[in-house]
């Protein structure tokens, strides 16, 4: 079972597209059944970034929980993509 990745982002905004090209080289190095991106435009679906908690761009939730409220580094984000992804392989 893959996890659910949701970038929260904003037209215009380079840090999105950045955190965006980050999940995504993670995905090319894990394997895409491993990973899920979603992107979510904050002004078409407001409702389920405000649900989250979301109030700036980017932000990042993983399998539904808001785990970066800002831009992560990329080492941060890397360390915690592995982590779920090890807590979905074990029996």
């Amino acid at each position: 079972m893959a996890i659910v990745v949701e970038v929260f982002s904003s037209p215009g905004c380079a840090k999105c597209v950045k955190a965006k090209d980050e999940v995504l080289r993670f995905i090319r190095e894990n394997g895409r059944g491993a990973v899920e991106l979603r992107e979510v435009n904050v002004l078409d679906e407001m409702d389920r970034a405000l649900d989250l908690g979301v109030m700036a761009t980017p932000a990042i939730a993983i399998d539904g929980d808001l785990v970066f409220r800002t831009l992560p580094r990329e080492k941060a984000l890397r360390a915690e993509l592995s982590a779920r992804l090890e807590r979905k392989r074990e029996p």
